[in-house]
């Protein structure tokens, strides 16, 4: 049920734009997603479970994107400015998605799913439970280390280390998503830092 899953997710994301999170309601969702409320519970458990869902999904659309970004534009783009794209949309998506800015930096709100952070990646998911959520750190390590792995044959010799670069990035586009300011100004600074 891949198709009810993706338009119940859709649909309470949708509500959650609307309202806070606590006053978003199961038959609410379902009717919006065109299900019953019972396929919604069948699918996800409870209200909790489908905000575990819900952030997960944001979590790893995040993640996507920084993939894309790595991954240059034209494929040709040089390290650097692929760098720089990942930092620009870590930004661009926390300031869009409240739920990518509360994962990555681990401030929730009242209008958030904060029954969520309760349990990090620490622990391994139980059978029909939805994968653990990354603790802020841990979203932002995996950011870090698939900026690594795309980058690390073209990485300039006898520049500073890849593994310390991609770090430096990803806590500088961190620090734009707690003391905001325009993204295109995340981008000059990677490339200042790097150069």
């Amino acid at each position: 049920m891949p198709a009810a899953r993706e338009s119940l997710l859709d649909a309470a994301f949708a509500a959650l734009e609307r309202r806070p999170w606590a006053r978003v309601k199961m038959s609410e969702v379902a009717a919006a997603a065109g299900v019953s409320r019972q396929t919604l519970y069948n699918e996800f458990g409870s209200k909790e479970g489908l905000a575990r869902a819900l952030v997960r999904r944001e979590a790893d659309a995040y993640l996507r994107g920084v993939d894309r970004a790595l991954s240059g534009v034209s494929g040709s783009a040089a390290p650097r400015e692929r760098l720089a794209a990942a930092a620009v949309w870590t930004v661009r998506s926390a300031t869009e998605n409240p739920l990518v800015r509360a994962v990555l930096t681990g401030c929730w709100n009242e209008r958030l799913p904060t029954s969520v952070t309760s349990v990090t990646s620490v622990r391994a998911a139980r059978p029909g439970e939805p994968e653990p959520l990354p603790a802020p750190g841990e979203l932002l390590g995996e950011a870090r280390d698939r900026a690594v792995r795309l980058l690390e044959g073209d990485w300039p010799p006898g520049a500073v280390e890849l593994p310390l670069a991609c770090e430096a990035v990803a806590r500088l586009a961190l620090s734009y998503v707690v003391s905001p300011a325009p993204a295109a100004d995340v981008a000059r600074m990677v490339r200042t830092v790097l150069a």
